[in-house]
């Protein structure tokens, strides 16, 4: 009884606004606890902490969800570049905006254009291993998790090999902010980083118009031409979306690779079922997905009064679900903190659900079953080669350093 008091005490003082390191190392232990004995749990500032997968699940498809998040970010971040690109991508947008929007961008996620991209990929990949096997090893996230990535997402968006240098500066700038809490050097930052970013995409664009000869049919192109209905995306719905892509496009993906590799260097039984059978890939990276969620909180807003178990909540409330959460719950996967490549089946929502489910997932499942597969392969020996070291981020779980041998 002493135990189960000091738990639920412990999950009742959680606040999303005050996280320890700890926390941001190993969120797990806290997800569990919260979704044992306070699993509907409300913040300080009166928004909600949900972590049960059903609550998580039904909430992402419940048709009277919002998205806009502008009164929210108003106060978070003021008036300026930052507050337009998270109100103005389709992320942050609902019906019939993000349907219009949605339908315009979806033109760039096609099968036929990622059947055109996975070659790309492919030689990426063997490029950036072939550089780690001359030098012996690498650091597995810079040299190779978020190289791949915004290789993959500049040569989409046709942006030339010398003028990739500053978007991992923007990119991070622009996400971290989204985190529960945004100090005001991070939201002047994420201001600079949009700023810098629109100026480079306008001049770009602009250069396309001019000298359309020096580009190829790549997806910026097929986003400038695509057409639904006679509609078109404004200059402004094209920018502000192509940021989005590029951050989310690396974002998920460096941190899939990652997270995905620790996990089979920390589950070496794993490691070397995938080396005896390189063709459980596919399951390999589902479970990489919902065993350590490259993304672990989103957000949702409710037009409607919503119930999870006895609890109510009215309509206007802002509820951030617990991905990370949701994806460990033993009421949906048996024996949730063991990494299983065979698990099935296996439905996580690593990508959320509903109407906003991630419109890149395809691209992000791509590269990391080329990545991961092809990394084993070429490597069946790897094994680490130094501590790594976590982000310390909540809502985008990742490393900034993986050291590995080869």
């Amino acid at each position: 009884m002493a135990e189960t008091a000091e738990a639920e005490g412990a999950a009742r003082a959680f606040d999303i606004y005050d996280l320890p390191r700890s926390f941001l190392e190993d969120p797990f232990p806290t997800y569990h606890r919260l979704r044992d004995t306070d699993p509907v749990h409300r913040n300080r500032d009166g928004t909600w902490f949900i972590t049960r997968y059903e609550d998580v699940a039904k909430l992402y498809r419940t048709k009277t969800t919002f998205s806009d998040k502008t009164e929210m970010y108003v106060k978070k971040f003021g008036e300026g570049p930052l507050l337009e690109q998270h109100t103005k991508s389709m992320l942050f947008s609902d019906p019939p905006a993000h349907t219009r929007i949605r339908k315009l961008v979806a033109h760039a996620f096609t099968p036929r254009a990622m059947r055109s991209l996975e070659h790309r990929v492919v030689e990426l990949v063997d490029d950036l291993l072939d550089r780690c096997e001359r030098d012996g090893g690498m650091d597995l996230i810079t040299g190779f998790a978020f190289a791949l990535p915004v290789e993959v997402i500049c040569t989409m968006l046709g942006i030339p090999p010398s003028e990739r240098e500053p978007l991992q500066r923007w990119s991070n700038a622009i996400l971290t902010p989204l985190e529960p809490v945004a100090t005001p050097e991070m939201v002047a930052k994420g201001n600079d980083a949009v700023a810098e970013f629109k100026q480079y995409l306008k001049e770009l664009l602009d250069d396309r118009r001019v000298n359309p000869a020096k580009y190829g049919d790549d997806i910026l192109k097929q986003l400038t031409e695509a057409e639904e209905d006679g509609d078109r995306l404004t200059e402004t719905e094209l920018i502000q979306n192509c940021i989005f892509m590029l951050n989310a496009g690396h974002e998920t993906t460096t941190n899939l690779v990652g997270n995905g590799v620790n996990a089979l260097l920390d589950f070496d039984d794993q490691l070397k079922l995938l080396r005896a059978q390189p063709d459980l890939i596919d399951g390999a990276v589902e479970e990489m997905l919902r065993f350590d969620s490259p993304l672990q909180i989103g957000n949702r807003g409710v037009s409607e009064p919503i119930d999870f178990g006895d609890v109510t909540l009215p309509a206007g409330t802002q509820i951030m679900t617990s991905i990370g959460g949701a994806n460990r719950d033993p009421a949906q996967f048996s024996d949730p903190d063991r990494f299983d490549i065979t698990r099935k089946p296996n439905r996580h929502i690593a990508f959320a659900a509903g109407i906003h489910a991630c419109l890149g997932a395809p691209l992000a499942r791509m590269e990391g079953t080329i990545a991961v597969g092809r990394l084993v392969e070429r490597f069946p020996e790897i094994r680490r080669a130094g501590p790594a070291r976590r982000g310390g981020r909540a809502r985008f779980r990742g490393f900034v350093s993986l050291p590995v041998q080869v």
